[in-house]
């Protein structure tokens, strides 16, 4: 049975409608004079270390913890200032799905596998009032590689229940073929919802453990017995 849910945020949980993408841009701006930097970037999937990284190396920009830590910061600054002015919104069955968990006398644990950095995920969040369930979680300033946060996840997962997990324990819940790969990279089942920007049949061609079209009206029951 499932013990440890991890869920995706972007296109999974909820839709900032652009606000991310625009902040890095911002911050981009803001701090290295290129306003435009987040042309061309694809932000789908990836971490936001590996989309910072990768901008850095187009533009001949010397990486370092020191400036991917202001960078961050000031990227978290713009997108606090920015989620307020989209309509963005919840997606269908995540609100109850939550609630199924908290609900639920043996569990399971909700935690989160983000691409996000951990300040971005909680400032995203709180602006949906989604965050105060999720107690671990692995971020993407962490770590540029999807699959590293994958295993941090899971770890963190064990240490926080205080029991050993098996890899079919673990859920990895998310919208793309890179949440997919994620859990496939610790050998755990994987739901793919088409509410982001992968339809039904890429993310069936993914490998997916079961493909739907959102959360809704997905029971809590059926995804324990995944």
């Amino acid at each position: 049975m499932i013990k440890l849910i991890l869920l995706d945020i972007d296109g999974t949980m909820i839709h900032a409608k652009g606000a991310g993408g625009l902040a890095f841009g911002r911050a981009f701006g803001s701090m290295f004079n290129l306003p435009d930097g987040a042309k061309g970037l694809r932000f789908a999937g990836r971490t936001d270390l590996s989309l910072l990284h990768e901008f850095m190396g187009m533009h001949g920009i010397l990486s370092s913890r020191a400036l991917e830590r202001d960078f961050f910061a000031l990227y978290a600054h713009w997108l606090a200032e920015m989620l307020p002015q989209f309509e963005g919104n919840v997606f269908p069955g995540v609100r109850d799905l939550m609630a199924s968990c908290r609900d639920h006398p043996e569990g399971p644990e909700l935690g989160l596998l983000t691409g996000n950095t951990r300040l971005g995920a909680e400032i995203k969040l709180r602006h949906f009032d989604l965050w105060e369930d999720f107690l671990i979680g692995a971020y993407g300033d962490e770590d540029p590689s999807r699959p590293v946060l994958a295993g941090l996840a899971a770890r963190r997962g064990q240490e926080h229940l205080r029991t050993p997990l098996q890899p079919d324990e673990i859920l990895v819940i998310g919208d793309t073929p890179s949440d997919v790969a994620c859990a496939q990279s610790i050998g755990a089942t994987s739901l793919a919802v088409a509410t982001g920007g992968f339809s039904i049949e890429a993310l069936e061609q993914s490998g997916a453990t079961r493909v739907v079209d959102s959360l809704e009206g997905l029971g809590l029951e059926t995804l324990l017995s995944l």
